[in-house]
């Protein structure tokens, strides 16, 4: 049995995420880092997902919003750090050997590079906007980090749950003084066939939920909260090798802005979560 100190604990919450969990889960399986257990959080979906979970690790079933079933997973490791990943990611090889260095040299959490990848036209503007994020202190955060450092934080706030989770727990670390790193290897996030229809009706849906997050951090929402972000413009150049692409990505993120607004606006007049 691995020592406790060895141990890192990967949680994926899921729900209905058999197109993508078995990639996750096998990108998991194959790190170099030998001391990994996968806990999976299953929202009671109704495909394949709990049969793949179950072939890779422990799965916890809890009809919850993504906050939550983080939050039960991590009460539920071994390990002595947690790793939070999305059920439609895959990791590098040594994403978790990278960060348990990092740990030991000194950091406290490490945020994890995204890198787009997907079908489509859609799918490549996404790709660019998150090849625009890598380091963003505005809008990357961290998803690994000390166990014991998570839970005395209080972990991921579950009045928030899917609008600015990440970055209220990132924020909250940094204040409790948690020294935060980078890892150098990266994390694929899988966008399948990326629909500007489907990504403004989650992004209404996200605004719903937004409220909490904008009253607890108003000036770091201010910042993030935008169409325009700084970090188009520090990017400009490779906005400019792709010029079609980049045309698109504003398209897309004035689809998205305008969609959670108005998700926002239902909320304040009490039709959504406040």
């Amino acid at each position: 049995m691995p020592s406790p100190d060895d141990l890192v604990s990967v949680i994926v919450p899921t729900r209905d995420s058999a197109r993508t969990l078995g990639a996750c889960l096998e990108s998991v399986r194959k790190q170099t880092w030998p001391d990994v257990e996968v806990i999976v959080v299953d929202a009671r979906s109704t495909d394949a997902t709990p049969d793949i979970a179950r072939a890779h690790g422990r799965l916890l079933t809890l009809d919850s919003e993504r906050s939550t079933a983080r939050n039960a997973g991590a009460r539920e490791a071994r390990g002595a750090f947690v790793l939070f990943i999305d059920s439609d990611m895959v990791l590098d090889p040594r994403v978790v050997e990278d960060c348990v260095r990092l740990a030991r040299a000194g950091s406290d959490a490490v945020v994890v590079p995204e890198v787009g990848v997907g079908e489509g036209f859609w799918s490549a503007c996404r790709a660019l906007e998150k090849a625009c994020y890598v380091g963003d202190d505005d809008i990357e955060a961290a998803r690994f980090t000390r166990r014991d450092l998570f839970l005395r934080v209080g972990g991921y706030d579950e009045t928030l749950q899917v609008a600015g989770d990440d970055w209220d727990l990132h924020q909250r670390l940094v204040a409790a003084g948690a020294r935060v790193a980078r890892c150098p290897s990266v994390i694929r996030h899988d966008e399948g066939r990326l629909r500007l229809g489907h990504t403004a009706r989650k992004k209404f849906y996200y605004g719903t939920t937004l409220r909490a997050y904008r009253r607890r951090h108003p000036a770091k929402a201010r910042r993030q909260l935008r169409v325009l972000r700084p970090a188009f413009l520090r990017n400009w150049r490779l906005l400019a090798r792709s010029p079609g692409r980049a045309a698109g990505l504003l398209v897309l993120k004035t689809v998205e802005f305008a969609a959670g607004g108005m998700g926002y606006a239902w909320a304040l007049l009490g039709r959504g979560p406040r």
